[in-house]
């Protein structure tokens, strides 16, 4: 791609590489936070997640092919960051519960990253009239979304959990 964007096409596929990396650089972390999440629902939340990514990551593929747009490009600094963020909770000596729920915290940030991103992808496809790769990737917007709200309840059990626990 080249380093001047010229145009909202040079834009979307810009972000689609921001997009690919963090997904790639997600399927590292997952199994790293399932590993260390101590309530079952939570670990079988991240495995699960850790296979829709891979699809997730497959559909950026395939609107790259389509597109005629690269997809690989350089390391997304912001999801770097989200991830370090996960790392040092995964590392933090805490209660059970509370360790749990700081998971989340970490998780939930990385999926609001990645459904800002998608959001944006999305009008940009619009605006382009790009309608059927915007399609594809509205699929994985909703995933998204329902990822978040999978973890938003498993909080609130979790959270219940810490707070009686720090009685």
């Amino acid at each position: 791609m080249p380093t001047k964007l010229k145009n909202l096409t040079d834009l979307l596929e810009h972000e689609l590489q921001d997009l690919y990396s963090a997904e790639n650089q997600i399927t590292e972390a997952l199994p790293k936070m399932a590993k260390s999440a101590t309530n079952a629902k939570l670990k079988k939340a991240f495995e699960d997640h850790l296979k829709q990514t891979k699809t997730q990551i497959e559909r950026l593929e395939k609107v790259g092919k389509d597109l005629d747009m690269k997809v690989d490009g350089p390391i997304c600094k912001g999801m770097k960051g989200l991830i370090k963020e996960g790392e040092d909770m995964i590392e933090k000596k805490a209660d059970k519960a509370v360790h749990d729920a700081g998971l989340i915290t970490a998780a939930q940030r990385v999926e609001h990253y990645e459904m800002a991103g998608y959001g944006t992808v999305l009008a940009y496809m619009k605006a382009l009239d790009l309608k059927d790769a915007a399609d594809l990737l509205a699929k994985t917007l909703e995933e998204e979304k329902q990822t978040d709200e999978k973890l938003s309840k498993l909080a609130e059990e979790i959270n219940k959990e810490a707070i009686k626990n720090s009685k």
